[in-house]
């Protein structure tokens, strides 16, 4: 029960690093306007019309970065856990939490609200697969 915790939590830590490095190298390719503050709460207006007016590039790498996130804190957790299955899940259901706070804080577009809810789900299965198979593998 505790190697499980411990994956869980470690790729729940993992799943939110890769998600904020993905998104830096976003914002780095997509900049938000001058002077946008996210953390100001009077500037959630200004935020969600920069959400609206991000080019179709912009979006797809907020995506990338959630499922990749997913897929890696999903894979770190099946690495640690004794339940693979259930730790990779617990990463995938942090990161759609978050997608679904995003998505109700600012409108998104349909396609990337459907794709952040659903795809952490196959992202974690792939990496829980890929974990799963290699310990089952015959050494040579």
């Amino acid at each position: 029960m505790g190697r499980t915790i411990l994956g869980m939590l470690a790729g729940a830590v993992v799943a939110v690093a890769v998600i904020l490095l993905v998104e830096l190298i976003g914002h780095a390719a997509y900049p938000p306007p001058p002077g946008l503050d996210i953390t100001d709460p009077a500037n959630e207006a200004a935020f969600a019309a920069f959400v609206a007016q991000m080019p179709f590039g912009a979006k797809a790498t907020v995506l990338v970065a959630w499922v990749l996130g997913t897929f890696t804190g999903a894979l770190v957790a099946a690495k640690i856990a004794r339940h693979q299955t259930a730790a990779a899940l617990l990463v995938a259901l942090v990161v759609i939490s978050a997608v679904l706070a995003m998505i109700l804080k600012f409108p998104h577009p349909t396609w990337l609200a459907i794709a952040g809810l659903v795809l952490p789900i196959p992202a974690a299965l792939l990496a829980v697969r890929l974990v799963y198979r290699r310990s089952t593998l015959p050494r040579l």
